[in-house]
């Protein structure tokens, strides 16, 4: 298990990763069934949708027109008969390198179930195709999978939803394999809503290939504690990599962000931009790094993170990095962690705007960028429909000291004095 002195667990509470409580979760009743196939439902048009149950498939529909096309869209238990060898020449072979081995060694040992995707050449996929992983056990252990594959040529965009039954504790890791080959494009989303009492383990590993591009986001709101490790290697000459990540957290939420973009190619480009909105004693961490191979010239990468808190109480610790091993690059790097400006406060409540309403419309502004960079308006309108249940449930939850909300007092009233 990770301890302290780990240096990819910096700043983590390790003490919280205790995974002794938890098992792997029993099927689900009839009745949960029934739910969870209600509320599998996406606010936008697709051309496909698995649903999974405590590790279970309950439901797997798809466009006749994907097989045609030459698409293998297929539980991954089906694909363990039907297609071994794009099992065994893809299924985790790619290299976990920023801290979560033993946890993807757990979940090698107890995936049993999931998603293949494979994309054939110049085919282009246009609707979105959908997953839905539940968990509906207390203390239950569920372990997604999703592996997609686009040959050369090909275009395809794949949503994961992640979704609890109820509040129930448990232990989700899930792994994320995306091969994107010459030419090809994906659009990737993770949408991470589990109960906020769920130990969650979110590993993504993107392989690009010659003037490939591939653009994924992680949008995370749920979980006691989430540790997401993106790695993007960019191994085809002209790959391009979009890294987003989108966290919005309240109570004592915890979010462990760690990535990596490894260019090992000439003239490839990537980019990350990693958000977070922190409220009441919500804490985030941020390592990432961009690492230059000697081959690698004419690099041209870019690293941001960004954090707001919404409280005095919230914490923010980020630390993005640099290792260059080329001297004909272009590559920048850059973290900014602060609170609601008092003149973007006082603007609002001199509108009779209440206090938290104030800070909402401000927050969800502020994740506006992540969410238009993705680029999908129907899957967009969907993820802000999440944020604003965040923020709503996020009114019920006591701030933990009243300390913040009077220094903030204090500085309208100053700017009013000045006025």
């Amino acid at each position: 298990m990770p301890g302290r002195k780990d240096e990819a667990w910096r700043f983590t509470r390790v003490q919280n990763l205790d995974i002794e409580p938890y098992r792997t979760a029993v099927s689900v009743s009839d009745a949960e069934r029934e739910r969870i196939l209600a509320a599998s439902v996406a606010a936008f048009n697709t051309a496909g949708r698995m649903v999974f149950g405590n590790n279970q498939l309950l439901s797997f529909a798809a466009d006749g027109d994907l097989a045609k096309q030459g698409v293998i869209f297929e539980p991954i238990a089906d694909a363990l008969t039907a297609r071994p060898e794009l099992l065994q020449k893809y299924f985790m072979a790619q290299p976990v390198v920023l801290g979560s081995g033993k946890f993807a060694a757990l979940h090698r040992a107890r995936c049993h179930n999931g998603v293949l995707l494979y994309v054939p050449e110049n085919v282009k996929v246009t609707l979105p195709l959908t997953a839905w992983h539940w968990l509906g056990t207390d203390c239950g252990a569920v372990f997604p999978h999703t592996l997609i594959i686009a040959e050369t040529g090909s275009e395809v965009t794949f949503s994961d939803f992640h979704r609890s039954l109820g509040e129930q504790a448990g232990l989700a890791v899930s792994v994320t394999d995306l091969l994107v080959g010459d030419g090809a494009k994906v659009n990737y989303l993770c949408c991470q809503t589990w109960s906020e009492k769920v130990l969650s383990f979110q590993l993504c590993s993107t392989l690009v290939g010659k003037d490939a591009g591939a653009k994924s986001l992680n949008f995370n709101l749920g979980g006691a504690f989430s540790r997401m490790e993106s790695h993007s290697r960019l191994a085809g000459a002209g790959a391009r990599s979009e890294m987003l990540g989108l966290s919005v957290g309240h109570g004592q939420q915890e979010f462990d962000q760690r990535t990596l973009q490894d260019h090992l190619a000439p003239g490839a480009w990537s980019d990350l931009l990693y958000k977070n909105a922190l409220n009441h004693r919500a804490k985030t961490i941020f390592e990432g790094l961009i690492k230059v191979e000697p081959g690698a010239k004419q690099t041209d990468a870019y690293q941001t993170n960004r954090n707001l808190l919404l409280s005095g109480d919230a914490e923010a610790d980020s630390m993005p990095g640099l290792e260059i091993a080329n001297d004909d690059v272009k590559c920048s790097h850059g973290a900014t962690i602060g609170q609601i400006g008092a003149e973007e406060l006082f603007y609002m409540l001199q509108r009779g705007i209440p206090r938290h309403e104030a800070n909402r419309l401000i927050a969800i502004g502020f994740t506006e960028e992540v969410l238009e960079r993705f680029g999908n308006a129907d899957i967009s309108a969907q993820l802000h429909g999440l944020i604003a249940e965040k923020f709503h449930r996020g009114k019920t939850i006591r701030l933990p000291a009243a300390d913040d909300e009077q220094t903030d007092t204090t500085d309208v009233r100053r700017l009013q004095g000045t006025l």
